[in-house]
């Protein structure tokens, strides 16, 4: 009786094929990068992702190969998604806002064959094009008559593209095989390249898509706002055709304007880091401007602050879900959906609950750790390292001599948490951020998150810095909202009604803005370096 049932390859190509043949007709709306809004179908959306596996394998590109993309959220973007990996060759998404020397470093480390590049980001390959040895094509994504300026010795992909047609099948493989490459962010050294496979795409979408999830449907319109070469695109473009829902591709502009223009296209749910959110809310406001037929929104990156939550749900009447995960997942670890003993709870209660990042699917697991490794108690309180380990986990990352997992493949994600008794796990802090004072904690980003709540604070960011009796203390790092000058008492006032005395900034400075990453968080390591090449001392 053993294995009687169908044996099936989990490969993404299924997930395109089962939207084209079952939701065939549900339309693909984005802003190309030329400028005019475009449609599309599922069903013509497979066929150009075929002409591409098909033209890939003519050029004798296939099993093996990885291929470069740097693009925005565009239909052409979301036809080589399935094009590349449909050829039997890796798709590696490429961040335009890398500095070019990590831009170098990832291009030669994955061994790039061909790029893939959007018209306003040919300067930055060109400036590189003489550094990547391995690249033997630049195909510019666009017709001939966009092409650029600098685009000398490129490839227009819309001419090379008309050389294949829809005549193909996907090519066939193990479930294993390699699907897409993405790196992680390299701020504490070389970014480091996660593979993910055909069978963790396929499991991690399904995962996804489940109702405590995303709960994505046939009915939804969904608009990716977080880029698809940011920590697999949050899964989006496997999660859309697999639940057969409608799709809404931003393209490049995503200033606040031309978010909302695109929401405004029948978008029922969308996902985004939280400085999206903040400039879009502060956009809404300013023109007293309302959702049409937004329903919920997905919020991850970073921690997002109870104040933008509270905006959301009480004023817009959207739903905010809290999502965490990273790369190296795929990369959704948890969402913070309602469990029946959260739902029974007050308004008030419940909105504690979203502070946490929400539980995880099945396919997920969890711990929190002590320094030795002991486990802590899933009691709220008990603070410790978070491991993971799933089917979707990184085991060892692209070339690296060893696992990246211990012994009993725990995957240690880099963030302290608490997690309570029904599985909800609120992230305390990087443990490289969080601030030890006195031998006791501090959140980092329970003070950003407070600090943000106040009326006249865009951002916030604490760091730890050197104290000579209590080990470190908190500073306190704050761009005010355009227009306003914020009284550092006001602020703490405001924070001293979370936190206790000894656990307020010692001190609250004012910047005109914070240094960012690649992916849009605050990078504490560049602003540690910028206070200390300031001057800056505690006190001064």
């Amino acid at each position: 009786m053993h294995n009687l049932m169908q044996d099936m390859p989990l490969r993404v190509g299924r997930l395109i094929d089962h939207a084209a043949r079952f939701h065939g007709k549900r339309p693909l709306t984005g802003r190309s990068i030329e400028g005019p809004i475009v449609t599309s179908t599922w069903a013509e959306q497979r066929i150009r992702a075929l002409r591409v596996a098909k033209k890939l394998n003519a050029d004798g590109l296939g099993r093996g190969d990885i291929l470069g993309v740097m693009g925005w959220n565009t239909l052409r973007f979301l036809e080589l998604w399935y094009g590349i990996p449909g050829c039997g060759a890796a798709l590696h998404t490429l961040n335009p806002r890398l500095a070019p020397e990590q831009l170098v470093y990832i291009i030669n480390h994955a061994g790039d064959r061909m790029l893939f590049v959007d018209l306003d980001l040919v300067p930055i390959i060109a400036r590189i094009r003489d550094q990547l040895p391995a690249v033997r094509n630049v195909i510019v994504l666009t017709d001939a008559a966009h092409m650029p300026e600098g685009s000398d010795g490129m490839i227009a992909y819309e001419e090379w593209l008309a050389e294949a047609d829809g005549d193909f099948d996907w090519v066939q493989g193990d479930e294993h095989d390699a699907c897409g490459i993405c790196y992680t962010s390299g701020t504490t050294g070389n970014p480091k390249g996660v593979v993910y496979t055909h069978r963790s795409n396929t499991l991690h979408a399904l995962a996804v898509q489940s109702p405590d999830m995303l709960s994505l449907g046939a009915a939804d319109t969904l608009m990716p706002v977080v880029p698809l070469f940011h920590a697999n695109g949050w899964s989006t473009a496997f999660v859309g055709p697999l639940s057969g829902c409608a799709l809404v591709l931003p393209g490049r502009d995503l200033t606040p304007a031309g978010v909302y223009e695109m929401l405004e296209m029948g978008v029922t749910i969308t996902a985004a880091v939280p400085t999206v959110w903040l400039g879009l809310l502060s956009y809404l406001d300013a023109g007293d401007l309302r959702f049409s037929t937004l329903k919920r929104v997905a919020i991850g990156g970073s921690s997002c602050p109870r104040a933008v939550i509270e905006r959301f749900q009480n004023h817009y009447g959207i739903h905010v879900l809290h999502a965490w995960g990273m790369t190296e997942m795929s990369p959704i670890g948890t969402i913070c959906s309602f469990k029946p003993e959260v739902l029974a709870l007050s308004a008030e209660e419940r909105l504690d609950f979203q502070e946490t990042v929400g539980h995880p699917p099945f396919s997920v697991d969890l711990r929190i750790v002590d320094e030795e490794g002991h486990d802590l108690p899933w009691d709220g309180v008990a603070q410790g390292r978070l491991l993971t380990k799933g089917d979707a986990v990184v085991r060892r990352y692209l070339k690296a001599d060893t696992d990246a997992t211990d012994a009993d493949g725990w995957f240690d994600t880099g963030d302290m948490a608490t997690m309570t008794e029904s599985g909800y796990v609120r992230i305390t802090d990087r443990s490289k951020d969080i601030i030890k004072s006195g031998g006791e904690w501090i959140s980092s980003i329970a003070l950003e998150n407070a600090a943000i709540a106040h009326p006249e604070v865009a951002e916030a960011a604490a760091v730890a810095w050197s104290h000579p009796k209590w080990g470190e203390r908190p500073v306190l790092c704050v761009v005010p909202r355009p227009g306003t000058t914020p009284d550092p008492e006001s602020i703490r006032a405001a924070l001293a009604e979370h936190f206790a005395k000894w656990q307020l900034p010692d001190d609250i400075l004012f910047l005109e803005e914070l240094p960012h990453t690649a992916t849009g968080k605050i990078s504490k390591l560049n602003l540690r370096k910028n206070l200390v090449a300031s001057g800056y001392a505690l006190g001064s």
